[in-house]
């Protein structure tokens, strides 16, 4: 499928738009399934249950700040 520029440019824009999307349908999906879920909220790592239930795991650690093109080394 050869798609044009003008194509490639309006799916590249709405990227984030269909990730978030994507993200939101597999987090329901998997409560659906009766799994639960991984998500960070203020500042916690909090697992979710199917019945609603939240449970706290961790707190985690501030964001490290980076500027575009900032190579960072992991260890």
């Amino acid at each position: 499928m050869d798609l044009s520029e003008k194509a490639l440019d309006y799916l590249e824009n709405h990227i984030p738009e269909l990730a978030e999307a994507a993200f939101k349908q597999a987090y329901w999906a998997a409560l659906a399934s009766g799994s639960s879920v991984l998500v960070s909220e203020n500042g916690s790592l909090v697992e979710v249950f199917p019945d609603g239930n939240r449970k706290c795991i961790k707190t985690l650690p501030p964001w490290t700040p980076v500027k575009r093109g900032q190579k960072l080394e992991i260890r």
